[in-house]
């Protein structure tokens, strides 16, 4: 099959699926702008990285600062992918923000800086991109969503997975609301990935530790249990380039043909099968209401 190359934007590209699915999609041919943020602080090693990996592979993998945390910031990397390509075809959503603990020991100011990188930074991000987009009447969002939204729910990631939630209700009505533009959306589903990825490493807690005791009498070594089991749920040969190997499946996918959901779940959550329902029950309802035309992307005025 032949693969047409896209300009492809990524958020949270400075490692995990995020540096995975940038290199993964260069080698596949694409324009690929790794997205992260403070370039020339505490990244620039990353942004070194990803040039020398771009060098030696001779692939396109370029860098670009983008905070998602910023709306300045994120019009600054749209505006600056435009002039320096002059195009852009792919946005994927990637960036996100975990934290672990016992829900009630969380502010609702850690809450909301959780929410504001997983959900509202997408939101920035399609602000900057979308008018781009529309115009050309063409074009991918790809969000990178979590099992968590559908599927089983261990305790002590209550925010993260809120937030995940409201990323995927987001996506779904994005779909509908863009498919006029001839824009198509294909939310790609993670299930737990508990190694290859800084995810739980580089993860949150809450700040405040005073309720955390009285939980931890009755939950003792809870958030290693739960790491260890989900570990174990896994088969053997998971890794989390499956995750990088579905996103680029759908950037080379030919416009108008691509999944609206992928699920790449190694423990099997039971996520793909709830998803299946809601998706066929979105597609029914769309359709008693005259708006089947929305399920899929065509040419506004078609």
């Amino acid at each position: 099959m032949t693969v047409t190359s896209r300009t492809v934007l990524i958020t949270g590209a400075g490692s995990g699926f995020g540096a995975l699915a940038a290199r993964a999609l260069a080698r596949a041919g694409h324009t690929v702008y790794a997205a992260m943020r403070d370039t020339t602080g505490r990244n620039a090693d990353r942004v070194a990285q990803a040039k020398a990996y771009g060098a030696e592979h001779r692939v396109d993998l370029r860098t670009v600062e983008l905070d998602v945390l910023s709306q300045e910031s994120a019009d600054a990397a749209v505006a600056a992918i435009l002039a320096d390509a002059g195009s852009l075809d792919v946005i994927v959503h990637n960036a996100g923000h975990l934290v672990t603990g016992p829900t009630e020991a969380f502010t609702p100011e850690e809450l909301t800086a959780v929410y504001d990188t997983n959900v509202l930074g997408t939101q920035r991000v399609n602000r900057a991109a979308l008018p781009h987009l529309r115009d050309q009447r063409s074009g991918l969002l790809l969000w990178i969503g979590s099992t968590s939204t559908r599927g089983g729910t261990p305790p002590y990631l209550a925010p993260y997975f809120a937030a995940k939630a409201a990323m995927d209700s987001l996506a779904v009505s994005y779909a509908a609301e863009l498919a006029r533009f001839n824009i198509e959306t294909t939310i790609v589903v993670p299930g737990s990935f508990t190694s290859g990825t800084n995810h739980f490493a580089t993860g949150g807690h809450p700040a405040e530790q005073t309720v955390v005791p009285a939980y931890e009498e009755r939950y003792a070594g809870l958030m290693d249990q739960i790491t260890q089991r989900l570990a174990d749920l896994a088969p053997a040969d998971a890794d989390v380039s499956q995750v990088a190997d579905a996103v680029v499946d759908v950037v080379n996918a030919p416009h108008g043909t691509r999944p609206f959901r992928v699920h790449v779940d190694p423990a099997n959550d039971g996520a793909e099968e709830v998803s299946r329902v809601a998706d066929r029950v979105r597609t029914e309802f769309l359709s008693r209401i005259g708006l089947a035309d929305l399920l899929a992307p065509h040419p506004a005025g078609r």
